[in-house]
């Protein structure tokens, strides 16, 4: 089966994807939204009329609205505090949400390579659960609302890092191995794909699709703890608005209706491999077998739901 193309690549913009989109009266949650990447995801679904909220762990989330709100003209722009790492954050947020249909989610936050390991009060590692466990809280939490959507997507954030490091499903709070703020890193991204992988086949009968999104080298604050550069080669860096394309895509395009389940990156789906390329154009355009591979998705969703137990 060939990968899914669309007219769109590398260097789309998040406004060239959405032209011609109407999301009026849809209403849509971007977490992280208050900056980077997540930013102008949340400006590009505003734009075409979506009721948007914005979350955001600290106060940045009140600013970003109103600039949204400034540059779009959309009133309809509101954000809430939620902290990932802490389930009843998460409880609160969903409590709040109440019978409103959700019809786009876009799991956007994360934090990347925490330079000493850190744990949740619940022993979990910190990068695991801001950029997996707690979004995984959220979209479960947040299912009935999909459901009530009648043709909801979710789209999650991950990145091409994943192809370092599979889930060590015997340990993966680094209780016994040595702490690698990379390989934390790497995980919890290949987590987010097979949290894809996994909802796809549960909640296709509620008219749910998910697909993961791979942004790019994209220079913003996620880098502050590795010096705030890149290794990527300049070309194949993008700006932040086209860091935002492909999450749009996932979460507007018609040319993705029906489709779930996906990994894409640069507006296309990415291509399978058993091996980790050594080429930069091929490290970007691929996805790890590990990491949409079914058995690896049902192990992981049967440990996140006996979390919440």
């Amino acid at each position: 089966m060939q990968p899914i193309t669309t007219p769109f690549g590398r260097h789309s913009t998040a406004a060239e994807v959405i032209a011609g989109i109407d999301l009026a009266g849809k209403r849509v949650i971007v977490t992280g939204g208050a900056s980077g990447i997540g930013l102008e995801v949340a400006r590009a679904l505003a734009s075409v009329g979506a009721h948007l909220t914005l979350t955001a762990r600290d106060d940045l989330g009140a600013a970003a609205a109103a600039d949204i709100t400034a540059t779009t003209g959309n009133p309809h722009v509101r954000t809430t505090q939620l902290e990932l790492t802490d389930l009843s954050s998460i409880r609160a947020f969903v409590d709040a949400w109440g019978e409103e249909p959700l019809h786009i989610l876009v799991n956007n936050a994360g934090i990347m390579a925490l330079p000493q390991l850190e744990h949740t009060p619940q022993g979990w590692e910190e990068q695991f659960t801001t950029n997996h466990l707690g979004h995984f809280f959220l979209t479960y939490g947040l299912h009935s609302a999909l459901t009530r959507a009648q043709g909801a997507r979710v789209v999650s954030v991950s990145s091409s890092a994943h192809l370092f490091s599979p889930v060590v499903f015997d340990d993966i709070h680094y209780r016994f191995r040595p702490y690698d703020p990379q390989g934390a890193y790497a995980q919890a991204k290949t987590a987010v794909i097979l949290f894809t992988v996994g909802l796809s086949h549960r909640w296709a009968a509620h008219g749910i699709t998910a697909n993961a999104a791979n942004p790019g080298a994209i220079p913003t604050n996620l880098q502050r703890f590795v010096g705030g550069d890149l290794d990527t080669p300049t070309e194949l860096q993008k700006t932040p608005q086209q860091g935002a394309a492909t999450s749009v895509l996932l979460a507007t395009s018609p040319l993705l209706d029906g489709i779930s389940g996906r990994y894409f990156n640069d507006c296309a789906e990415a291509r399978t491999v058993d091996q980790r390329p050594t080429d930069a154009i091929e490290l970007v355009d691929t996805v790890a077998n590990y990491a949409t591979d079914p058995d690896n998705a049902d192990r992981l969703w049967h440990m996140c739901q006996r979390l919440l137990d």
